[in-house]
C-alpha cells in the first residue's frame, strides 16, 4: 500500500480511538452546531488547566497504538528517497520529514470524503472536514510543523482556509497540488497572465541579476533548463501560485523587470528561499531593491542570434540581410510560413500603426530620376545598411556610437525625398514607416519623448526603416533659454540625439531646409544627400515616366513640357495625373490640352503666376477666365 496513505489513516485512526475511547466522545447528530451538557462536562474534564484525567486517558489510547504509528511512520520515511511525484515535491519544497508527514495528512483528508467525515468526528463539528491547526498540533504532540515561516506555507503547498481563532484555521492542500499528485501537469490557473513554462531539471537555488541584450539571451544565461517566466506578481495569490508551481515543477523562477522590484516582491523572493529567482531586466537593478538574500550578477553583451540560434529556430543558416536578436528570432520562428524577410517585416507591426504609416515600398531604381552623383550617394547609402554585418562583424570596426545609419535628405518640396527613402527601403527589403509628427509633438511636457520612445522602440524590434518628414520640426536647432517652453524643446532634441546614437536600424530625416537643422545631428548624419529641382533632361524624363504605357495619348509634346516648366517631379506627377482626370472626363486621349490646363492648376495651388514666356502657344488655352476645360 502507499505509505503515505498508511501513515494518515493510522495517525487519523489514533485521534478516532482518543476521541472516542479516552474522551468518551460518542458521534452525534448535528457535531458543532450546539453545546449540549454532557458535551461541557467532557469539555471540562480534557482542559490541561484543570488538570482531568482526560490527558492520562489519552497517554494510554497513544501508547497502546506507538507500534502502529512507529511501523507507518518508518515506512513512510523510507518512502521519501524514492521517485514518487510526492517524494519529489517533498525534496524541491525542501521539507523536513514532520512537515511531510503534515502534507500527506491534508493531502489525503483531500482526496476522501470518508476521511472528512472522520476528521468531523474528530474535531467535534460537521463544519469541519478539514484538519484545523489545533487537530495538527494535538497529532503531532505540540509541536505542529505548520508555521508562518515553515516550508509548507513558504511553498504555497498549503493555505489556512476560513475566519475565527487560531485553533478552527482549517489547513488545506492546494487544488494545484492534488491534481499534479493525480497525474496532471496543467499548469495553475492563479498564475499571473502572461507566465510561462520551459520544463527540464534546474538544481538552481540562488538569486541572479542578469541584465543587457535581449530577453531570449538572458533567458539563455540562465543556468537552469526549467524556467517559470513571469512579470512579478500583483496580488498575494499570485505570488503564491508562482511559488507552488516553481516548487512542484522544480523551476527557476525568472521575473522579467520593467521596474525595480517593490517591497512586497522583495520579501515574496526572500521568504521562498528553497527556489532560485533571477531577475531580468534591460539595465542594473538599484542595490537598494535587490531582496536580501546572496546574489550574484550577470551581465549579457551579445544578443545577436548566431548560426546555430537560426538552425534551431528555422533549421537554416543565417540570413546576411537581417541582424536578428535571439528574441526577434524567437518571434519570427512562430510567425507562419512566410520567407524570412515578411516574417522580419512583421516583427514591428502593430506597434508603429499609431504613430507612423507604413509604405510597403512599390518602386524600384528606375523610378527615380536623378543626377549621377545624388542617385550613387543614394546607393552607397543602402550600401551602408547592407554592409555593417562585414564592417562591425567581421572586420570588428568600433560601431560607435552604433552599427545604425542616419541619413538626412534636403531639399525642396516635391524633389523626390519620400520617393527615394521609399526606393532605399525596397532596394533593402525592409518596410518603410513615415513618421506622422502630429502623433509624436505634443505641447504636454514629456509627452513628445514618450511618444518618440514608442517609436524607436518597436522599431528596434523589426527591421525597418525610419522616415521623418518635415525633420526641422523635431530636430531643430536648440535655442537659449529664456522660459521653459525654451528649456524642454532643448530637452526633446537632446533625446532625440541620445536615442539616434543608439538605434541600431535605418533612419531617414528629409527637410526642406538643412539650415534648421541642429549641428549635433549633422555630425550624426552617415550620408547626406541634396535633393535640388530637376533639370530640363531629368524632366524630359520625369514627364515620360508619369504617364503609363497603358495611358491612351495623343500628341503629347514632352520636350516643350520639360523645357518651358521649371517645375519639381512631385509637380509633374501632379499635373500628369490632372491630364488624365480631365482626359478621363470628356472620354478621350492624353494631349498636349489637358497637360497644359492641369499644369495651370499646379501653378495656381502653388500661388504662382502663368506667364506668356512659359506657357507659350497656349498661353490663350491657360489665360482663359473660365476655369473648366472647353467643350470638344
Amino acid at each position: 500500500m502507499d505509505p503515505r496513505a498508511v501513515l494518515a489513516d493510522t495517525l487519523l485512526q489514533r485521534e478516532a480511538l482518543v476521541s472516542r475511547l479516552a474522551e468518551g466522545r460518542p458521534p452525534r447528530d448535528f457535531a458543532g452546531l450546539y453545546v449540549g451538557h454532557e458535551e461541557l462536562e467532557r469539555a471540562l474534564a480534557a482542559l490541561p488547566g484543570l488538570d482531568g484525567p482526560g490527558p492520562e486517558r489519552v497517554a494510554a489510547v497513544r501508547a497502546g497504538l506507538a507500534p502502529q504509528v512507529s511501523a507507518a511512520r518508518s515506512a513512510f520515511e523510507a518512502a521519501l528517497g524514492d521517485d514518487s511525484r510526492f517524494a519529489a515535491v517533498v525534496r524541491h519544497a525542501r521539507l523536513d520529514v514532520a512537515e511531510a508527514e503534515a502534507l500527506a495528512l491534508v493531502v489525503a483528508v483531500e482526496q476522501s470524503t470518508a476521511r472528512q467525515r472522520l476528521v468531523s468526528y474528530v474535531q467535534d463539528s460537521v463544519q469541519l472536514p478539514r484538519l484545523t491547526l489545533a487537530t495538527l498540533d494535538r497529532i503531532f504532540e505540540d509541536a505542529s510543523p505548520i508555521t508562518p515561516s515553515g516550508g509548507l506555507l513558504r511553498a504555497g503547498l498549503v493555505q489556512l482556509a476560513g475566519e475565527g481563532t487560531w485553533a478552527v484555521q482549517a489547513v488545506a492542500a492546494g487544488a494545484r497540488l492534488i491534481w499534479h499528485l493525480r497525474g496532471d501537469d496543467a499548469p495553475d490557473p492563479a498564475l499571473p497572465p502572461g507566465c510561462s513554462i520551459r520544463p527540464g531539471p534546474s538544481d538552481f537555488h540562488e538569486l541572479l541579476l542578469v541584465h543587457g541584450a535581449d530577453r531570449e539571451s538572458r533567458l539563455r544565461a540562465v543556468p537552469a533548463d526549467g524556467l517559470l517566466i513571469s512579470a512579478p506578481p500583483d496580488t498575494a495569490a499570485g505570488w503564491s501560485a508562482v511559488v507552488r508551481e516553481a516548487t512542484i515543477g522544480n523551476l527557476t523562477v525568472v521575473l522579467e523587470l520593467a521596474e525595480p522590484p517593490g517591497p512586497a516582491a522583495r520579501d515574496e523572493i526572500r521568504k521562498a528561499s528553497h527556489l532560485g529567482f533571477v531577475l531580468s531586466s534591460p539595465g542594473e537593478q538599484p542595490l537598494e531593491s535587490v531582496p536580501d538574500r546572496p546574489w550574484r550578477e550577470l551581465r549579457v553583451v551579445d544578443g545577436e542570434a548566431d548560426a546555430g540560434d537560426w538552425q534551431r529556430a528555422l533549421g537554416r543558416e543565417p540570413d546576411p540581410a537581417y541582424r536578428l536578436s535571439r528574441e526577434q528570432l524567437r518571434l519570427i520562428s512562430a510567425a507562419g510560413d512566410d520567407g524570412v524577410s515578411a516574417r522580419v517585416r512583421r516583427l514591428a507591426g502593430g506597434h508603429l500603426d499609431n504613430v507612423a504609416v507604413r509604405i510597403r515600398p512599390r518602386r524600384s531604381w528606375d523610378d527615380l530620376i536623378l543626377p549621377p552623383p545624388e542617385a550613387e550617394q543614394l546607393r552607397e547609402l543602402s550600401a551602408r545598411h547592407r554592409g555593417r554585418e562585414t564592417v562591425y562583424g567581421r572586420w570588428r570596426f568600433s560601431p560607435l556610437p552604433s552599427a545604425g545609419v542616419v541619413a538626412l535628405f534636403a531639399g525642396p518640396s516635391g524633389t523626390g525625398k519620400t520617393l527615394a527613402a521609399e526606393v532605399v527601403a525596397g532596394d533593402l527589403g525592409l518596410d518603410l514607416y513615415k513618421v506622422d509628427l502630429s502623433s509624436v509633438v505634443s505641447k504636454y511636457i514629456g509627452e513628445t519623448e514618450k511618444n518618440l520612445e514608442r517609436i524607436f522602440g518597436a522599431a528596434a524590434a523589426g527591421d525597418l526603416v525610419l522616415f521623418f518628414d518635415e525633420a526641422d520640426a523635431l530636430f531643430g536647432k536648440r535655442s537659449e533659454v529664456s522660459d521653459a517652453h525654451d528649456r524642454y524643446a532643448n530637452i526633446e532634441v537632446a533625446y532625440l540625439l541620445q536615442r539616434l546614437e543608439t538605434y541600431e536600424g535605418l533612419v531617414v530625416l528629409a527637410t526642406n531646409l538643412q539650415r534648421n537643422i541642429d549641428p549635433a545631428f549633422l555630425r550624426r548624419i552617415a550620408v547626406a544627400v541634396d535633393f535640388v529641382p530637376p533639370e530640363e533632361p531629368e524632366r524630359r524624363l520625369i514627364w515620360a515616366r508619369a504617364f503609363p504605357s497603358t495611358a491612351p495619348v495623343a500628341d503629347l509634346d514632352l520636350d516643350f513640357l520639360a523645357r518651358q516648366f521649371k517645375i519639381t517631379g512631385g509637380v509633374i506627377s501632379n499635373a500628369a495625373l490632372g491630364a488624365a482626370f480631365l482626359a478621363a472626363a470628356e472620354d478621350s486621349p492624353i494631349t498636349m490640352r489637358h497637360a497644359v490646363l492641369s499644369v495651370k492648376r499646379e501653378f495656381q495651388k502653388l500661388g504662382r503666376l502663368r506667364t506668356e514666356k512659359e506657357f507659350d502657344r497656349y498661353f490663350d488655352l491657360v489665360n482663359r477666365d473660365a476655369d473648366a476645360a472647353p467643350a470638344r
